[in-house]
């Protein structure tokens, strides 16, 4: 999610759960499973696929550390 708000400029990106789940390799039971419960946290809002992030810090410090370690590889070919 961070990734395609990156990409897209903005806090809010289209996704849909059956796409995040091809993406990641899991199942979309997985995916729906994962945004409720992040949904319910209050850091994003997800409806007919749109997710949009409310509290990006909080979904930072609940992704892993690829996160971190994708925008400091960015950040050293600049």
């Amino acid at each position: 999610m961070l990734q395609c708000a990156d990409r897209a400029g903005g806090d809010t990106v289209a996704l849909t759960q059956e796409f995040l789940a091809e993406m990641l390799g899991v199942r979309r039971t997985s995916v729906t499973e994962v945004a409720s419960r992040v949904q319910n946290a209050g850091v994003i809002t997800y409806s007919r696929g749109v997710i949009r992030i409310l509290d990006r810090p909080a979904l930072m410090r609940m992704s892993c550390e690829c996160y971190q370690n994708l925008l400091d590889q960015s950040a050293a070919l600049k």
